[in-house]
């Protein structure tokens, strides 16, 4: 796993040199429109997609968008189960932008968001060309090109939702003027997702040799398809596709829901897919990441486990059943013990929060192994099997009848008897009464179980229930999506406009 951690920084730094280069007297040799041996980095177009993997991984230079505080916002922030958290003072402007729906075009967030998501995009496409100069065909080309194409699915998915209709750019970029484009309309850019993500399951391994751990795999490409698939309620699809990752027997959820969030938890037989993060002995082999600090608990000393930002709410405390074990895995509440090792948390003065989230908690002794007491080496889940399960539970119920009704039941049982965790009394199995009733199940567990993972304020939008749920906050429909950051328009020089109702 090390090992593969270090090629894909290497790889990532080589692909940042390309992209800083342009910068200097030399951006006007352009390469040419065709590809040789010669362009590739790092040994390979393997070289190219271990930069991708490095991308992601927000301790680096590009992924700020995909884990680090602009990620918490979009991602989080703006639900019911989170809020800006830390000191009241301490990114005041965020707290009004997110939590109380005062978007601002021209925002670090917002506009890093953007950034960092076509940054990424950039180098896949550029890997995709090449491969194509190359015609490469042979299996482990093939396998790379499907790694590029989920990468630039992932990105797009992300941004479709964000901000809905965004520039298509499928091709690889030689001078900035060429990705001056008007917005695609969402249905175009699904149908890139659907493309991508469509060969990516046909192409990328069931599974890889345990020094690539944490490489994609046709399962993460179903899953991440599957979901897209929700999001337009295409039921069915999303239901073939589930059903292919649980019928597979690959996966399989954790016994103990408290364990997932350990290091110990980390690449189980649960995850569909993560983001690798890690550092050595003493610092060494540091290939962090900022998920895990960004929300660390904020105090001194000891305490000083990160900055505090993306707390849960009183509102996120107080939804879960009498008894559900995954709340205290969730939740950590100050003035009382972490009831993991031992530790009593303190009140923290000038820091008003309550509660932290648990799931980024490090381990004392791998704070003593790496020398940080912040978890730069904490993994971010992307995708669990619980995910799966219930998507699979959801999609099966929308697309009713019988045998499906039976099927979503199975499927939520499968989740909430984990998380009773062997207890009696608790938690009882959701029997089927009827669709709305089921569904409604369905959607109060995926908050349970997905709580402070970045899933809630899409799952709310895409269920119509953000109007309702999150109205005190200031949320209108029009908030669904973020304005386009004013300086991608600016760039375009008017190509590009804004969203209609961001006027």
């Amino acid at each position: 796993m090390n090992k593969f951690k270090k090629i894909v920084t290497g790889a990532l730094f080589s692909v940042l040199l390309t992209l800083i280069m342009p910068g200097c007297t030399k951006f006007l040799d352009r390469k040419p429109l065709s590809a040789t041996l010669d362009d590739l980095n790092q040994g390979g177009l393997e070289g190219q997609i271990y930069g991708l993997y490095g991308a992601i991984r927000n301790g680096d230079v590009a992924g700020q968008g995909f884990g680090g505080i602009p990620w918490l916002a979009m991602n989080n922030f703006r639900s019911d189960d989170s809020e800006k958290g830390s000191s009241p003072a301490d990114g005041a402007d965020w707290g009004v932008i997110y939590d109380q729906f005062q978007y601002v075009k021209d925002h670090w967030s917002s506009n890093t968001y953007w950034d960092h998501h076509y940054v990424l995009i950039g180098q896949a496409n550029t890997a995709l060309q090449l491969a194509d100069s190359l015609k490469l065909t042979d299996a482990s080309s093939l396998v790379n090109i499907a790694e590029a194409k989920f990468f630039r699915a992932f990105a797009y998915f992300d941004l479709v939702r964000a901000f809905g209709q965004v520039p298509k750019i499928d091709f690889r970029v030689y001078n900035p003027s060429d990705a001056k484009k008007p917005k695609a309309t969402v249905a175009e850019l699904y149908a890139l997702i659907d493309a991508d993500l469509t060969y990516a399951e046909a192409n990328l391994p069931a599974n890889w040799a345990a020094k690539f751990i944490g490489r994609l795999t046709n399962a993460s490409a179903k899953s991440l398809h599957a979901k897209t698939m929700l999001y337009r309620q295409n039921w069915s699809g999303a239901l073939s596709l589930c059903q292919q990752v649980i019928n597979s027997g690959k996966y399989a959820l954790q016994s103990d829901y408290s364990k997932i969030f350990t290091d110990a938890g980390e690449n189980s037989s649960e995850s569909v897919w993560e983001i690798q993060s890690h550092i050595g002995s003493n610092g060494s082999d540091n290939y962090f990441s900022w998920y895990a600090i960004a929300q660390g608990v904020r105090g001194a000393g000891e305490w000083d486990l990160g900055w505090g930002w993306n707390t849960p709410t009183s509102d996120l405390v107080n939804a879960f059943e009498t008894g559900d074990t995954r709340k205290n895995a969730t939740i950590l509440y100050s003035g009382q013990t972490d009831g993991v090792y031992g530790k009593v948390l303190p009140s923290f003065p000038g820091i008003p929060r309550q509660y932290w989230n648990k799931k980024v908690y490090p381990d004392p002794t791998m704070q003593v192994t790496t020398g940080s007491r912040q978890g730069g080496w904490i993994n971010q889940r992307m995708i669990r099997y619980a995910d799966v399960l219930l998507m699979a539970a959801e999609a099966a119920n929308e697309v009713g009848g019988a045998p499906n009704a039976t099927l979503a039941q199975s499927y939520i049982e499968q989740v909430r008897s984990r998380a009773r965790n062997g207890a009696s009394g608790i938690l009882p199995a959701v029997v089927f009464t009827d669709q709305a009733q089921m569904r409604t199940a369905i959607q109060n567990e995926r908050r349970y179980e997905l709580a402070m993972e970045g899933e809630r304020f899409y799952d709310l939008v895409r269920w119509g229930l953000a109007p309702t749920v999150l109205s005190s906050l200031g949320y209108q429909n029009k908030h669904r999506y973020y304005p386009i950051p004013q300086p991608a328009i600016d760039f375009s020089g008017g190509i590009l406009v804004q969203n209609p109702e961001w006027p």
